[in-house]
């Protein structure tokens, strides 16, 4: 395959104009056929046989031992006979680059059968009497192919191919045949292209099949006969309008494809499909056909496997073709196959557009995944032509941004009180890493966060695989969905074997912390139709610090850092924040007082593990599963009454409190969860569980920062010495 440089020296830009199509991209057939284009010009050049070969197939036999076996044949005299000169009727060689072009192989990509082109490959390590015995079926086989002999027919040389048959039904031909390809390899396997030289002049040279238009005819027939006849089609074609080049032409039905789609056994594709009228379902014209199915290398070099499935990540350029545009899509493409890195499509090409300097805004992405089945059924999730490198990567930065910047995840540098949820640098989704990119481009992004499943592939619905291809193509993730998994996982997670790991505080931080990234305004990630959960999907504003000053703590709340923290926590967040519309009976306000319930749970059993040394504590008494709209009452009252048993206790211990312990959590409750009552509340479960556990997770964290606290003693006493 031709390097960038060696591409753009002989397909200068007035010569690759009239190569490429110039009409813009507006379908995944129009992408097959450019790739198909850009491939056949790198490799096997341009003209008219070209599209119909198939260079790479055996490109891993290139110099190496007992590679090419050559049956030469003399056709110069009037009765044909084996070659008789130094090299003899049977010469062993290596295949070699120069060859390529001259061999004409073309490939059948099929268990049983010989090759479209006289050159046939053999199987890997095949014995010396398998391959002498498909050195005699270039002869017996392909010359007497009914496809073949019917090219012969009607073209000028093809007595040629009518004399390689005739030389077939010799007995002691085929024994020499096979008796010298058994001496030339000296009783060794190999593994072999095997072809035939002709020479048809008494003086001539003996030449390739390749160089003969008769060869490349019958190949291209060949080819062409099977993409009509597939799954029992007698002749699937008829005059249409090519759907890739807008001509009118011969089209037809039952050509391959590079990403099986448009298959005779996708009937559920094309409700009452009759095979032999499939070229009206689909019509692309004989040549278009051959340059998709040319498509395949680079198309497979931008995919890459996850969750069980294949995903498709193609770029093209948006708008009218251009050399330009088709330089720098080669160069995309060549890198993809020819470079080793193990990186998908979605990190290569944003390293390539910032070395290269791509406009992202022309720079487009055919997305789908495909999830395979037997019998050549496939399941295809998202497909869509308007993927943009803008949604993973932007999703990336901004997660990263938010856990290392807002102020949700980082304690303010004036403030001794940690931030309101906890971040660790051991958990990939609450702190900064350089393979976010990767984590999205995988979907661990969300194999992190969503609901276990005992199978790692994903199913038919699988929301893992449907929402990583939402990402990667621009598409809004249904938040009812990521509360459903968010709720399923967390759940698991509690009622885990391991009795040490406690609540999943980390995890519901990473939840959260993935909804806040997924919710920004410039990405649209999230979408509803449930009004009551529009909230949600509105990005949070966290880029203020929520305490700037000691008299800002001060003037807010007293003196005590909680209450303003809580205060800004919750009128930040979208949905939890109050509006001037709300009503006490909004769904927005029965949120706030699940998060409120769950921030004094988690207040109250942080407490009670490091103060009162409890095993078990109010964090473990009303688990995420137990909590529903009929028992919020009963919790919220049984918690307000522990948390008031603590205060006396204390008081009587001789601290002085000038209300209620945890009281900024607890007055806020009282005034939320008593109007409407619970029973009449209306929010989903998974809603009220998910903000629940969020509130826990605050709760926990909702303590002074004692490593900050440390520090400042230290500095404190290093100044008074």
């Amino acid at each position: 395959m031709l390097t960038l440089e060696e591409f753009k020296e002989k397909y200068p830009p007035e010569t690759l104009r009239k190569e490429i199509p110039e009409s813009p991209i507006s379908s995944l057939r129009g992408i097959q056929y450019l790739y198909g284009k850009l491939y056949t010009l790198a490799t096997t050049g341009g003209g008219e046989y070209a599209p119909y070969l198939t260079p790479d197939a055996a490109s891993d036999l290139i110099d190496t031992d007992d590679s090419l076996v050559v049956v030469r044949i003399d056709l110069s005299s009037e009765n044909p006979q084996l070659a008789d000169d130094k090299k003899g009727a049977v010469w062993v060689t290596r295949y070699a680059d120069d060859l390529v072009q001259k061999v004409g192989h073309c490939k059948y990509p099929a268990a049983r059968g010989i090759d479209h082109s006289v050159t046939h490959q053999a199987g890997r390590n095949s014995d010396p009497e398998k391959l002498a015995r498909y050195a005699k079926e270039r002869l017996t086989k392909w010359a007497t192919d009914e496809v073949v002999t019917d090219a012969a027919a009607t073209h000028d040389d093809g007595w040629i191919i009518r004399e390689l048959a005739e030389l077939a039904e010799s007995e002691k031909v085929l024994e020499a045949i096979e008796n010298e390809v058994i001496a030339s390899l000296g009783g060794e396997s190999a593994t072999s292209l095997l072809t035939v030289q002709v020479k048809l002049e008494t003086d001539g040279e003996y030449r390739w099949p390749g160089e003969l238009d008769v060869f490349n005819e019958a190949m291209r027939q060949r080819k062409l006969s099977k993409l009509v006849t597939k799954n029992k089609a007698d002749d699937s074609s008829g005059a249409a309008t090519d759907l890739v080049t807008g001509t009118q032409s011969r089209t037809v039905g039952t050509s391959e494809d590079p990403q099986n789609y448009f298959l005779g056994k996708q009937r559920e594709t094309f409700p009452g499909l009759d095979i032999e009228e499939a070229w009206r379902s689909h019509p692309i014209s004989e040549d278009a056909a051959v340059t998709v199915m040319n498509a395949e290398t680079f198309v497979e070099a931008c995919t890459y496997r996850t969750f069980g499935a294949k995903v498709y990540y193609l770029p093209y350029f948006f708008g009218h073709q251009t050399p330009e545009k088709a330089y720098e899509l080669y160069e995309l493409l060549y890198s993809a196959v020819n470079e080793d890195e193990d990186v998908t499509p979605i990190e290569r090409a944003y390293l390539n557009s910032r070395e290269k300097d791509i406009s992202e805004t022309d720079l487009r992405f055919y997305v789908s995944a495909v999830m395979p089945h037997q019998m050549s059924r496939y399941d295809v999730f998202g497909e869509t032509l308007n993927g943009q490198l803008h949604y993973p990567k932007e999703l990336a930065l901004t997660h990263n941004q938010l856990v290392t910047n807002a102020s949700a995840f980082t304690t303010n540098a004036e403030n001794n009180w940690t931030a309101p949820l906890p971040t660790n640098e051991n958990w990939a989704l609450l702190s900064e890493t350089d393979d976010r990119l990767n984590s999205v481009s995988t979907g661990w992004y969300f194999h992190q966060t969503f609901a276990e499943r005992d199978d790692e592939d994903a199913d038919a619905d699988d929301p893992r695989i449907e929402a990583l291809v939402s990402v990667l193509s621009g598409n809004a993730i249904a938040v009812d969905v990521l509360l459903e998994e968010y709720v399923a996982r967390i759940i698991d997670e509690e009622s885990g074997d391991d009795e040490f790991d406690g609540f999943p505080s980390f995890l519901v931080a990473s939840q959260f912390a993935q909804l806040c990234a997924l919710a920004d305004e410039n990405l649209k990630l999230l979408t509803t139709t449930d009004p009551a959960k529009e909230p949600i999907t509105r990005q949070p504003h966290y880029e203020q610090i929520i305490m700037d000053t000691l008299e800002t703590i001060i003037a807010t709340d007293g003196g005590h850092p909680a209450g303003s923290k809580l205060e800004s926590f919750i009128n930040e967040t979208p949905a939890l924040a109050p509006s001037r519309d709300d009503s006490d009976g909004s769904v927005t306000a029965e949120r706030r007082g699940a998060f409120l319930l769950g921030a004094l749970v988690g207040d109250v059993g942080s407490y009670q593990e490091y103060s009162e040394d409890r095993s078990t504590t109010l964090v473990d008494q009303y688990p995420v599963k137990s909590i529903t709209r009929s028992r919020i009452k009963k919790v919220a009252q049984e918690t307000i009454a522990k948390t008031l048993t603590y205060t006396r206790q204390e008081k009587k211990s001789g601290q002085s409190y000038p209300g209620t312990k945890a009281d900024h959590i607890v007055d806020r409750l009282r005034e939320t969860i008593l109007n409407p009552d619970p029973d009449d509340w209306e929010i989903d479960t998974d809603d009220l569980r998910f903000y629940y556990a969020l509130g826990v997770t605050y709760g926990m964290n909702d303590h002074p920062d004692w490593g900050k606290l440390q520090s400042d003693e230290t500095d404190e006493s290093e100044e008074e010495h």
